[in-house]
């Protein structure tokens, strides 16, 4: 997985059909999707439940790209080799999920993944300078985590704007997720994100069977994200 700050659109398949998951998976990347995000909820740290590690296990032989694993759950260590064992590519755990962020990162890459640390909508930004040099994501919340079809929380633009500027020339990834849409990519873009998760808004209209409209959902956000930061440059 070489390092690259081009727009990447990250399709989170907790929108896809549950009882297809295989041909979802296949049909994104198909389609563009340049990661497969795989939200983790255990109805304690958000109010929803949805995969274990045997089923990013089952998602694991369908994904040819990257599969970006969520987890938003708490506690998170007892669990990062379960899910790094089954497959996940990157492991990303909240900062409020425990008392020891520093610690989770390190058991992440300790497990063979890459580490990721994520942001609620109220935490700030500094929340996670200190452990900048642990990760390879930083992933903003753009709504609260637990549901997916949320409205995107405007005043985010700034915290990401801000973490851009922290991560300087690191080779980190500043990931968005929440309301990301044609309309909202510009906004998080030219702010200085370069993975762009979105559910909604890649899977409507569209179905395993037709799949075009996934690839023009995608197409769309990209273009949004790419023209918005050209015209930045």
């Amino acid at each position: 997985m070489s390092f690259s700050r081009q727009i990447k659109i990250a399709p989170s398949i907790l929108s896809a059909d549950f009882a297809d998951f295989g041909r979802e998976i296949r049909a994104i990347e198909d389609q563009g999707a340049d990661w497969v995000h795989v939200d983790v909820m255990d109805g304690h740290f958000v109010p929803n439940l949805t995969f274990g590690p045997p089923a990013v296990k089952a998602f694991r032989p369908h994904v040819k790209t990257v599969m970006d694993v969520h987890l938003m759950i708490a506690p998170v260590d007892p669990y990062i080799e379960a899910f790094a064992e089954a497959g996940a590519d990157i492991i990303t755990a909240h900062v409020e999920a425990g008392p020891h962020i520093h610690r989770t990162l390190q058991a992440i890459r300790a497990a063979g993944a890459r580490p990721g640390v994520a942001l609620n909508p109220g935490t700030p930004a500094e929340a996670v300078e200190h452990v900048l040099d642990l990760v390879d994501l930083v992933l903003v919340m753009t709504v609260n985590p637990g549901f997916g079809g949320q409205k995107f929380i405007a005043s985010q633009i700034e915290k990401i704007r801000r973490l851009r500027t922290m991560i300087g020339d690191r080779e980190i990834h500043l990931e968005v997720d929440g309301g990301v849409t044609p309309e909202t990519a510009p906004l998080v873009a030219r702010a200085g994100a370069d993975a762009l998760v979105a559910g909604s808004a890649v899977f409507k209209g569209g179905t395993a069977d037709n799949p075009a409209p996934y690839g023009e959902n995608i197409r769309a956000i990209r273009n949004a994200a790419e023209t918005a930061t050209a015209r930045a440059a």
